[in-house]
């Protein structure tokens, strides 16, 4: 199983990105899809996560601004940020099942 994290870098406050998170060797269909992020000094906090039929759940911090979704067909997560605020600021990782992504940066800054 790999996961390849893609889409971080810096961004103004009030900009997007969009992480994506390609697997192979699990399907993004038949599992949980989590994104978790990690700030320097913080515990790795839960951001948003798709169940296996669909169903989505978010963090209160990032409602209305983040977007998770897959696309089955590229076997590929996404989550999409919007409204950037700097205290979005951290390592984001995918969770395929029990699997993880490798991070990738996030950084909101003027």
């Amino acid at each position: 199983v790999q996961l390849q994290a893609s889409g971080g870098g810096l961004v103004q406050p009030g900009g997007s990105l969009r992480l994506s998170c390609a697997a192979s060797g699990i399907s993004v269909s038949s599992n949980l899809i989590s994104w978790y992020r990690q700030a320097p000094g913080n515990q790795r906090e839960f951001v948003a996560r798709i169940f296996s039929v669909g169903s989505l759940d978010y963090a209160d911090s990032v409602k209305g601004r983040f977007t998770i979704s897959r696309d089955i067909a590229k076997n590929t997560v996404y989550l999409q940020m919007n409204s950037l605020k700097p205290e979005d600021t951290a390592v984001y990782y995918c969770y395929i099942g029990r699997w993880m992504g490798q991070g990738t940066q996030v950084t909101v800054s003027s």
